[in-house]
């Protein structure tokens, strides 16, 4: 690529269909690792990222030159929004983009967890069969469980469909407006929801009003029973009130894909848990699901580069 021509930064690897298509009209760079420190360099000559994970807060004070970023996603919370409106920095977002990929992990979670898959796997390795055996007698059959969907957007969405018309599972949902819940969802207050299911699915967004919502007070109205699956945002659980609830056996478990720090450090105290079963944030990815949205982020790239308005604009206050 010559002299004038765009450069844009992937922070994260995408699909070769979406790098392809960028490679047409600007020049691709690529992150050689996600410290924020590199993200800070390489970005220091890119006129615009295109990002699946967290950028460092002073992100568009380090490098000025960026006018547009793309979250390869719906999370807007990876971008310091605030400060990309104040520099007149675009930023757009791919809502649903992922959302068949997500809700087909929560049901992987729920038959996971109902069915103590991971003990007794682990069991089979190590321990005689007939003992292995007997991890699965307290499995449950999902036609005779509850799902809360704490979130129903695009995933919950999806989720509740399989879960009531595929499962036969009676499904809860809670979301801000509860009078545009989605047609497979009965609506509940939030803490009625707690109560009543037998997994609280998370899948909310992260605002002010979220944060925390899961915390010391609110896992105490769960049933001891019940399972927490977290595909929403770490920080919408307070990880050491659930830490603390998991340990003690106050709820019976949860399996998790994100976390309050996006990456968990060595020796974290949730990997000390029998009853918790972790991934690193990975719900959306699935080869069709990555194919879908490199392209998609390719596109609202070029079109933001090139001044046209991206299809959903995080930020509309700032013009193309």
């Amino acid at each position: 690529m010559g002299p004038g021509v765009n450069r844009v930064l992937l922070t994260d690897s995408i699909a070769p269909a979406g790098e392809e298509f960028l490679s047409h009209t600007v020049e691709v760079v690529h992150a050689p690792d996600s410290d924020p420190a590199t993200i800070r360099r390489m970005a220091r000559d890119a006129d615009g990222v295109i990002i699946r994970s967290k950028l460092p807060d002073d992100i568009f004070s380090a490098a000025p030159r960026v006018r547009a970023v793309v979250v390869h996603g719906a999370g807007t919370d990876l971008v310091p929004l605030a400060d990309a409106t104040a520099r007149g920095v675009m930023v757009a977002n791919l809502p649903g983009i992922n959302a068949q990929s997500v809700a087909e992990y929560c049901a992987m979670a729920m038959l996971m967890l109902a069915r103590n898959v991971l003990s007794i796997t682990a069991a089979m390795n190590t321990r005689p069969w007939d003992e292995a055996r007997r991890l699965g007698s307290s499995a449950r059959e999902l036609a005779a469980l509850t799902l809360g969907i704490v979130g129903v957007g695009e995933i919950g969405q999806r989720l509740a469909k399989i879960a009531r018309q595929g499962f036969g599972m009676r499904v809860l949902g809670n979301r801000r407006r509860l009078d545009r819940m989605a047609p497979d969802a009965e609506p509940r207050e939030f803490h009625d929801l707690l109560r009543e299911a037998d997994f609280v699915v998370m899948a909310a967004p992260l605002t002010a009003e979220t944060r925390h919502m899961v915390n010391a007070r609110t896992l105490a109205l769960m049933k001891p029973s019940a399972w927490l699956v977290n595909v929403g945002r770490g920080a919408l659980v307070d990880e050491h009130a659930l830490v603390e609830a998991l340990g003690a056996k106050r709820i019976a478990g949860a399996m998790l894909d994100v976390y309050e720090h996006y990456r968990l450090e060595p020796g974290h105290a949730l990997f000390s848990l029998d009853n918790a079963i972790l991934t690193p944030h990975l719900a959306a990815v699935t080869r069709e699901s990555r194919a879908r949205a490199s392209v998609a982020a390719a596109q609202e790239m070029v079109r933001m580069l090139g001044g046209e308005r991206p299809r959903n604009l995080v930020n509309p206050e700032v013009r193309p």
